[in-house]
């Protein structure tokens, strides 16, 4: 049995737009369900959840909810990876947003711990799993779906989109939850006003099923798919799992991707989630004014992603990587040094400056991470990649910075600890092969043993492939 090689038609500039489209608006939806949970976290869970605590002590409670839904990520990667590797990219998005959707209006019906006891942080924490394992495996498919669309010399750009559903996603909980603190008072809001944005989510995913349901399967999966079923009609006993090739061929691609995602992930979530605690509860600003903030530097930032994806195209993958870390690392002091001013616009500038380096590191991470693996483990690797390091990352950093804050009454040490993560990304990214303008087709033949190759070689020539 032969298989055509040729390389895989490309959408055209519509059929892209709108795969990009259909990619941004479902990873919104899935952040802005899972951001939403990290700034309710800080502002009104521990009240609601954990009333016997002490305010720092029910915070820190919050946020140990918050973190376990960190947990459920690489499990999610795990089950969508492989099922995304076998089955396709577009069927596991469509299944990981309807889970999103549905365990966030679960948590807008959540009872209050006065209302049925110890059972109310159960299920809170039983929904926070459910969302952590639906976003393990959005992330992954999501910017593959674009990358695979779309052709090398612009994959940055176009891969960063999705990418912009992080800060857009915030941008709109972080929105919805300024508009409702601003409209209801204290009691109200923390009664029943900060439901509403979780149950507005049914309407988010009502959308984004729509315009994800629209689009086509990526036509580089469908290729590697065909080469696959040839390779068990020919030889059955070549064909693996996902997760078991992944492991075997490209382990050294996963820890790089893992290194470049932590001080990515811990920065982020002390900015956008930890900084909401930290203002309220040690420099006794009004909730509005952090909200504020972080709602300002999140336009700017969305913004900012695609310029730094096409700036990746243009001077490749680690130079801008590198440039987001280091500055993260410097920055983080300046950061909480225009915070603890308690003036807004310093707080402003501290926050959008601090986005500005993440966009740097995030952007051009879709690109980066799928140029890493081959075809057929790509969804198993970016997500695994990423997820596994969000355990050691974003999971414990408000957390971390919490206790830290609680030991020391400091912000030094909180930006001592972002440091030495941007110190590890950077090295991280430095050990990495750049992948800028990489050929994927060409990523497949180089991950294919010699006899894989001839067992799938049809009539027409393979692209060359790449010395890895």
């Amino acid at each position: 049995m032969t298989v055509s090689t040729s390389p895989p038609a490309k959408a055209g500039p519509a059929g892209l737009r709108r795969i990009v489209a259909a990619s941004l608006i479902g990873t919104t939806v899935e952040w802005y369900d899972y951001f939403l949970y990290g700034s309710a976290a800080a502002l009104v869970f521990g009240k609601v959840f954990f009333p016997a605590s002490d305010p720092l002590t029910g915070t820190l409670l919050s946020f140990m909810t918050y973190a376990i839904g960190f947990v459920a990520r690489p499990l999610g990667a795990l089950v969508f990876g492989h099922y995304g590797d076998r089955l396709g990219r577009k069927k596991l998005l469509v299944v990981s947003l309807m889970m999103m959707g549905v365990a966030t209006v679960g948590i807008g019906l959540v009872p209050s711990y006065a209302s049925i006891g110890v059972a109310a942080p159960i299920l809170l924490t039983v929904l926070r799993l459910t969302q952590g394992f639906a976003l393990g495996g959005e992330w992954g498919g999501a910017v593959l779906l674009v990358s695979e669309h779309g052709d090398a010399r612009r994959r940055g750009f176009w891969a960063s989109w999705p990418q912009g559903g992080a800060p857009a996603g915030n941008l709109l909980a972080v929105a919805m939850l300024s508009l409702v603190t601003s409209t209801t008072s204290d009691g109200a809001f923390e009664a029943w006003g900060w439901r509403i944005p979780f149950l507005a989510s049914a309407v988010l995913v009502g959308v984004g099923m729509w315009i994800r349901l629209s689009v086509d399967e990526s036509p580089l999966f469908q290729q590697a798919l065909a080469k696959a079923e040839a390779r068990r009609a020919s030889e059955p006993a070549v064909e693996r799992m996902p997760l078991v090739k992944l492991v075997r061929d490209q382990w050294r691609d996963i820890l790089v991707a893992m290194g470049a995602r932590l001080a990515e992930n811990i920065s982020y979530y002390i900015l956008t989630a930890f900084i909401l605690a930290y203002c309220v509860s040690h420099l006794d600003l009004p909730e509005q004014t952090a909200l504020n903030a972080v709602l300002i530097g999140s336009a700017v930032q969305f913004c900012l992603i695609p310029l730094c994806g096409a700036l990746s195209d243009r001077v490749g993958r680690k130079p801008v990587y590198l440039v987001g870390a280091i500055g993260t690392g410097a920055w983080t002091w300046a950061f909480f040094a225009l915070a603890d001013t308690r003036s807004f616009p310093a707080l402003t500038l501290g926050v959008t400056v601090a986005l500005a380096f993440h966009a740097a590191m995030y952007a051009p991470q879709a690109a980066f991470f799928s140029e890493l693996f081959a075809t057929r483990v790509r969804y198993s690797g970016a997500s695994i990649g990423a997820q596994l390091s969000s355990i050691a990352a974003g999971a414990p950093a408000p957390l971390i910075a919490t206790a830290l804050l609680g030991a020391y009454h400091s912000p030094v040490p909180i930006s001592l600890y972002v440091g030495a993560a941007a110190v590890v990304t950077a090295v991280a990214v430095l050990c990495a092969r750049e992948t800028r303008g990489v050929d994927l087709a060409a990523v497949d033949d180089a991950a294919e043993p010699p006899a894989e190759q001839e067992a799938t070689r049809g009539t027409e020539p393979s692209p060359p492939g790449r010395a890895r």
